[in-house]
């Protein structure tokens, strides 16, 4: 890829995961993406509870990987992990499809109904937490002893890792658009029964195909060291540190022909200066150096928490913006009806088109402008993304505000319908933005999480990564929980209510914009006074 040098090509074995994680992209996004629908119109929830069940079980599916991936990388082999995982993630899609086939026999006992349909969304949840994670690593380890997972842009000789993860996020987006656009269809026009099974078959296939493939994986000794357990090392070193901190070290001189008289040396309660990272490398199993990880964990905690707000954004496509597209015109011709998930694929579809244009455009543009090699730093990336998604809120609030208004004008001429002569195509441009920020804020994040902690916890920055998604859909849920209540005390319609005309998703769009303005803010002075690692001459 680089000049000069000769053409970087993937492996058989590389292709094949990459195929593999394309399908189970298919079969989590022909869920998730239309879920919101199937909790509203066969579950028979309301809104807002459809909103907060979609929004915990993704969140609770995000951070899974935070709490799997060290356990596995600790005490078992990538391709054990990868097995029993796609079970579980197996079972619980077949689940899901057995508790859509009893709805549609019967209608008794529906409690009993509600609790297995949560149970199996969970059992996809633990299924992926382990099987994401595990999938990507082995897929990194194919590329051979050399070339770890993964490396910096500045490391010149590490082409074939950037070929990988190219192609690896090329593999992922494409089997989302295919789960997006094909499974909604199929689930709003066949019904629910087909629209998960096909998810299930597709995952029981990547499995056999996995399996398969065996004879040509490349597979690394499994080694369980201290190294390998960071988590655990933190809290021995935090531990360490403050019993130190609370008792006075005295100790004697060695040298004793050097001694006339016995003196003692006293020690400071607390060193007042650590060694550098650099020197702390030197011996990874001092106490400084865990210490010094711990201190990396805690110093990137504000940065984490300023992005939370971004994932908030991020939870609207799958509810909200669903459930609006659901009340505007979607006829094309006289009998096809856009699926109002579909419109899901419009942000995925940002990504495969415009990613090119990032680092031939974009990029270019801004060197010219800064005058650095990179253009802009990873954190200017992540603050451009999050500028995006605000303006895609608000624009995504102006276009709520038009549809309320044309369903108000309906109703005061006696029409009950919700549906608005309105193009659901009014949405695309929210949709398109928020794929756009992608391109700057996610894929900043990953850059930024696993530049800046230890190499031997770049896993964990991978995690923490996928976390603030997690946590940030437990926050949407509790500001719809939150906004109910406040509704609810003012004797006022809920902003989710059921009947669409009468609901205010334009007044939770603008608090989101608004919330999202004084995180971006609190980004920007905090940007202000972190110093990164390459800041501290560190080499990780």
């Amino acid at each position: 890829m680089a000049g000069g040098r000769r053409q970087q090509r993937l492996n058989k074995s590389c292709i094949l995961l990459i195929a593999i994680a394309g399908i189970e992209r298919f079969a989590f996004k022909g869920v998730a993406s239309n879920l919101v629908t199937y909790l509203t119109d066969v579950v028979n929830l309301s809104n807002s509870s459809a909103a907060k069940m979609v929004n915990s079980w993704v969140g609770f599916t995000s951070i899974m990987p935070l709490l799997v991936a060290p356990i596995a990388d600790a005490y078992w082999h990538k391709y054990s992990t990868i097995m029993v995982s796609s079970f579980l993630y197996f079972v619980g899609l077949a689940a899901l499809t057995t508790t859509a086939l009893a709805r549609s026999w019967h209608h008794k006992n529906r409690t009993m109904s509600f609790s297995f349909l949560s149970l199996s969304l969970y059992l996809i949840s633990l299924g992926q937490g382990g099987y994401n994670p595990s999938l990507q690593a082995f897929g990194a380890d194919q590329l051979g002893e050399e070339e770890e997972l993964p490396c910096s842009k500045e490391d010149k000789s590490c082409n074939t890792k950037t070929l990988f993860f190219q192609w690896w996020y090329f593999g992922v987006c494409s089997g989302s658009l295919l789960g997006v656009t094909v499974m909604s269809y199929i689930q709003d026009t066949f019904g629910w029964v087909l629209g998960f099974a096909i998810p299930a078959i597709s995952m029981i296939l990547s499995i056999l195909i996995f399996s398969g493939g065996s004879p040509i994986y490349l597979y690394k000794e499994h080694d369980v060291l201290q190294a390998k357990k960071p988590i655990m090392n933190i809290f021995q070193a935090i531990r360490a540190s403050a019993l130190r901190c609370f008792h006075c070290e005295i100790t004697l001189p060695n040298d004793k022909s050097e001694v006339v008289e016995l003196e003692l040396q006293e020690k400071p309660l607390c060193p007042e200066k650590l060694e550098t990272v650099k020197d702390l490398n030197k011996d990874p199993k001092s106490g400084m150096y865990l210490l010094a990880n711990a201190k990396v964990m805690v110093r990137l905690l504000p940065i984490w928490t300023m992005l939370l707000m971004f994932a908030v954004i991020f939870q609207q496509p799958a509810t909200f913006f669903t459930k609006q597209g659901m009340t505007m015109k979607r006829n094309i011709g006289a009998d096809f009806k856009i699926p109002p998930a579909t419109l899901q694929s419009a942000i995925t579809l940002s990504i495969i088109l415009l990613m090119p244009l990032y680092d031939k455009i974009f990029i270019p543009m801004t060197q010219v402008i800064t005058r650095q090699d990179k253009g802009i730093s990873v954190m200017q990336r992540m603050g451009i993304g999050m500028v995006l998604s605000i303006i895609a809120m608000i624009i995504a609030a102006l276009v709520e505000m038009r549809r309320l208004d044309i369903g108000r004008q309906m109703r005061s001429a006696g029409s009950q319908s919700e549906t608005v002569p309105l193009s659901i195509f009014w949405l695309l441009p929210q949709y398109i933005l928020l794929g756009i920020s992608d391109i700057f804020t996610v894929v900043g994040m990953q850059e930024f999480f696993y530049g800046e902690v230890p190499r031997n916890m770049r896993t964990m920055g991978i995690a923490l990564y996928t976390s603030v998604f997690g946590v940030g859909s437990f926050v949407s849920a509790l500001l719809i929980t939150l906004v109910e209540v406040y509704t609810s005390s003012k004797g006022i319609p809920s902003w989710f209510c059921d009947d669409m005309v009468e609901a205010h998703l334009d007044s939770y769009y603008w608090l989101l914009a608004w919330l999202s303005t004084v995180s971006l803010l609190l980004y920007a002075l905090l940007c202000r006074y972190y110093h990164k690692k390459s800041d501290s001459n560190s080499e990780y």
